[in-house]
């Protein structure tokens, strides 16, 4: 039969190799989670009129809870946002943008959205801001 030595060996060979099936299962479990959860939408920004508007979307939008990425596109007046669905939603970003005095509105995939053209800013509320 087996030696005593012979025993212990595989038990300890059998002991390493679940560790590892388990070490590797569970990472890939979190990396799998990792992906999954994370969500990019585009918004219409109204009141996103100038250079100025965009660094305050940049300077609140991007550290609200779950956001992972930002990318704002003044001529287009567009925000595309990458968010952690687990940590926010859609509507706690759209709220996010009332906070600062603007509204975003979700478009809708294949949307097309017209260019904002350069225009007199002297009718719009810029919250103090200097054109």
């Amino acid at each position: 039969m087996y030696s005593p030595f012979n025993i212990l060996l595989m038990k300890r060979i059998i002991l390493v190799a679940l560790c590892a099936v388990f070490t590797f299962s569970l990472a890939y479990a979190q990396d799998g989670k990792k992906k999954s959860n994370k969500e990019t939408l585009t918004f219409k920004v109204e009141g996103m009129d100038c250079a100025n508007c965009v660094k305050k979307i940049e300077k609140n939008i991007a550290f609200a809870k779950g956001v992972t990425d930002l990318k704002c596109d003044l001529p287009t007046r567009t925000a595309e946002v990458t968010y952690r669905s687990d940590k926010t939603s859609e509507a706690k970003l759209k709220e996010a943008f009332k906070k600062i005095g603007m509204e975003a509105k979700t478009l809708k995939e294949g949307e097309e959205v017209q260019k904002h053209e350069g225009h007199d800013h002297s009718g719009h509320d810029h919250a103090g801001h200097k054109h």
